[in-house]
């Protein structure tokens, strides 16, 4: 009987020990899991934040184009004529979609001259549609 005594005392230990270890890790798991939950939100507070600056950052260049896109004496002349440049191409290739559209078979693709969209051309468009098949 006395076996029987010291083999219930020692898996009385065992199991008290599993139990706490058990306790342990699932402390542990826990504390891991709110440090985990944590960083997630706040990096996906940063992302929300940087998203935002993005948005109000693109907002200030599009209103400042807009008030001084004709002021020559601007610091930032040069790049408002490479944004007009810009608008100027896309409003050409948007016409020439629009004839292209109203077709009605597939032509050929049809470039024109294009028109000095500021005055150093070198210096503010982009001349890589020059290069385009024109049609006969």
């Amino acid at each position: 009987m006395r076996n029987y005594d010291d083999f219930k005392k020692k898996a009385k230990v065992a199991i008290d020990s599993f139990a706490d270890a058990s306790v342990d890790a699932y402390k542990a798991a826990e504390e891991k899991t709110r440090i985990l939950a944590r960083k997630t939100k706040l990096r996906a507070g940063i992302v929300n934040d940087k998203a935002t600056i993005r948005r109000l950052s693109v907002e200030l260049g599009a209103s400042y184009y807009k008030k001084y896109k004709d002021d020559e004496n601007s610091e930032f002349s040069q790049l408002c004529k490479e944004i007009s440049c810009a608008y100027e191409k896309i409003a050409e290739k948007e016409g020439e979609i629009a004839v292209l559209k109203a077709s009605s078979g597939i032509k050929a693709y049809e470039t024109t001259k294009k028109e000095e969209c500021c005055d150093n051309k070198e210096e503010c468009c982009d001349n890589s549609d020059d290069n385009a098949p024109k049609s006969e």
